[in-house]
């Protein structure tokens, strides 16, 4: 028995130091930016690791007052393009964690 008890103890402490690395590297990870592109650079959108978009730069010729479908639809790439940066770089810094996981 006293040995069960030990070593449930050692695999809780490994589970907070693990819960403490995932909460240092998804912090880490929030205060990232990633730029999203379309069209050549002409529209930019910056996204936080948290999903939060904090800018969106158009280049003036991106801006044609006949066509504002192309310049939404651009807005939405770099949108989407910024979003996939984030999403991959959560799985590749946060995968590690869950493969140790039971259950994953």
């Amino acid at each position: 028995m006293r040995g069960n008890m030990g070593n449930m103890q050692g695999m809780m402490k490994q589970m907070q130091k693990m819960q403490k690395q995932i909460e240092e590297t998804q912090a880490t990870l929030n205060e990232t930016e990633y730029v999203g592109a379309a069209a050549n650079e002409l529209v930019l959108v910056t996204m936080t690791g948290d999903k939060k978009v904090v800018d969106v730069a158009i280049k003036p010729e991106a801006v044609d007052p006949d066509d504002v479908d192309m310049l939404q639809d651009l807005i939405l790439m770099a949108t989407n393009a910024a979003l996939e940066k984030v999403e991959a770089d959560q799985t590749a810094k946060l995968g590690k964690f869950a493969k140790g996981m039971p259950g994953f």
